[in-house]
């Protein structure tokens, strides 16, 4: 998952009216955290990014949702039944279910917001995840309201994963006549935010917070921890430490690179295990790096090793591959990762850079004469800067000068999904527990698909996979669509992640993180 732009005009009108990020302590009542900066949407169709998930897992439900082990438990569906062949999900909602503001929710709503998740109009980056519904190519999803508190899902075939989609974001029920009359500024202001889920929007500050406050009309709302929650708007990672240390935010999901060895060990830094990829995007459609010998030279000329040992110090794993480690393979006693193995050995960097040289010359710029100057884009951070100086340096080695660009964080994501770039930071963390989330995204004209590649083979290869009910052929199918990526060379993986962050001890009861990247707060027991 990462994020996309969307429409922050409540934002703009209120720029003049911003407060300080961190002031004084929050009240006893109130759980104040930061997961990130300003979000570029919390609309759970157009949100793509793990804080904005983050900020809607609070504000919304789905069908299901997941527990502390990451496992698909009811959650406004209150049970399921499934057909023999696996093909049809029908879902009974729980008695009495409201909206924040009191109006009733039905079936009828997981209809609408399902089709608007698709439809052409609304240009969701996640739409695919639908493709496995009947009638997803028609755009006129096989999703039927029986009434009221039934709903009946007809898939194409049997899906593994179903269930989970359905606690993804992406999948959360919204309110038809609110976005209907306010399209998307529906999602940018306090009034019209109205959700389904344990906390409701009561105050939104750009640049400062967000705060939710406990929805009364939540069906389960006793067991919620928290009176207030508040989302601490803030991407200066020193910053947050600072805001952490002084105790004006109880969680901080950004640490200084240069301060994770002396937090190490502490009882606040933790490190978790998470399903995803750091890596580069490479734009394909763009000189020089349309040449797939360019962008191999480019993909072996990293120390890996290097980064993970001498910059993010954290547990992080030298990647080999892009689907990460974690993933089980077609025998669940086996990881995807392992089975599928490395595509170039990490362990030997001298060998690389020599293959790299290699590479360089059959592109026709040996030693790199010729090759005109490549910008490398990242976001701001500590350690984003690190690795982008590392790599610069890394690529000096070959005879490719290598030119630094540093954008704020939103800038930068436009920047990137419009294809404004050469090489560009990338992270990827796995929308559900199956290597097809790391896969399905690079098909041709993805809205996640930020390297702009497109080959009608893969594409056929990831349809493939999706039409298939035979486990072994599915995951054959993968690790060949995995191998096409990197007879290509469509990225370079740098690592795979972890989860690391500071979380005040006082907090940390009823506190749970999932290896998809979500941190949950609801069920915090405030001390």
């Amino acid at each position: 998952m990462k994020r996309r732009i969307a429409l922050l005009i409540a934002m703009v009108m209120v720029a003049m009216l911003i407060l300080p990020a961190c002031g004084s302590k929050t009240d006893k009542d109130t759980l104040a955290v930061n997961v990130g900066p300003n979000p570029d949407t919390i609309d759970p169709a157009l949100n793509s990014a793990v804080d904005g998930a983050v900020m809607i897992i609070h504000a919304f439900e789905g069908l299901m949702t997941l527990d502390e082990e990451g496992v698909p438990v009811p959650g406004q569906a209150e049970r399921y039944e499934v057909s023999d062949d696996g093909k049809v999900y029908t879902f009974y909602l729980r008695d009495g279910l409201k909206w924040s503001d009191g109006e009733p929710l039905t079936a009828h709503d997981f209809v609408y917001s399902w089709n608007r998740a698709v439809s052409p109009e609304t240009a969701a980056d996640y739409e695919y995840m639908f493709d496995v519904i009947d009638g997803y190519e028609e755009k006129n999803l096989n999703v039927v309201a029986k009434d009221d508190k039934t709903l009946v899902v007809t898939l194409k075939n049997a899906v593994p994963y179903f269930l989970e989609l359905t606690a993804f974001p992406t999948f959360s029920p919204v309110r038809k006549d609110i976005v209907e009359e306010h399209g998307d500024a529906w999602a940018t202001k306090v009034d019209t935010y109205i959700g389904n889920g344990p906390y409701k929007l009561v105050e939104w500050v750009p640049s400062s917070h967000i705060t939710m406050a406990q929805n009364e009309n939540y069906w389960n709302v006793e067991a919620l921890g928290p009176k207030k929650i508040k989302f601490v708007l803030m991407d200066d990672d020193v910053a947050i430490l600072n805001a952490f240390k002084k105790g004006e935010i109880k969680l901080a999901d950004s640490v200084p690179i240069d301060e994770i060895e002396s937090l190490k060990g502490t009882p606040e830094f933790k490190v978790s295990p998470q399903l995803g990829t750091y890596y580069i995007s490479f734009n394909c459609s763009k000189a020089p790096m349309d040449n797939p010998l360019v962008r191999k030279a480019l993909t072996l000329a990293i120390d890996r090793n290097f980064i993970v040992n001498e910059i993010t110090k954290s547990g992080q794993i030298p990647a080999g591959g892009f689907v990460a480690r974690g993933l089980f393979d077609a025998d669940p006693a086996q990881e995807f990762r392992i089975v599928g193995g490395d595509y170039y050995d990490v362990n030997d960097y001298e060998g690389n850079v020599e293959k790299a040289k290699q590479l360089l010359a059959e592109a026709g710029y040996p030693n790199g004469e010729g090759l005109p100057t490549i910008e490398y884009l990242y976001n701001e951070g500590t350690g984003h800067q690190a690795i982008a100086e590392a790599l610069q340096d890394m690529y000096a080695k070959i005879g490719v000068k290598v030119t630094l660009a540093s954008q704020e964080w939103s800038t930068f994501l436009n920047t990137r999904k419009n294809g404004d770039f050469q090489m560009a930071r990338n992270g990827w963390i796995c929308d559900y527990n199956d290597p097809i989330s790391m896969l399905d995204m690079w098909i041709t004209g993805g809205g996640n698909n930020d390297a702009q590649w497109s080959n009608p083979e893969y594409d056929a290869l990831i349809s493939k996979i999706k039409s298939t009910t035979d486990r072994e052929e599915r995951f054959k199918l993968m690790h060949e669509a995995e191998d096409l990526l990197f007879e290509e060379a469509v990225l370079a993986p740098i690592y795979f992640y972890v989860d690391e962050y500071l979380i005040d001890e006082s907090i940390q009861d009823g506190f749970y993180v999932s290896p998809l990247g979500y941190k949950y707060f609801m069920y915090i027991n405030m001390k």
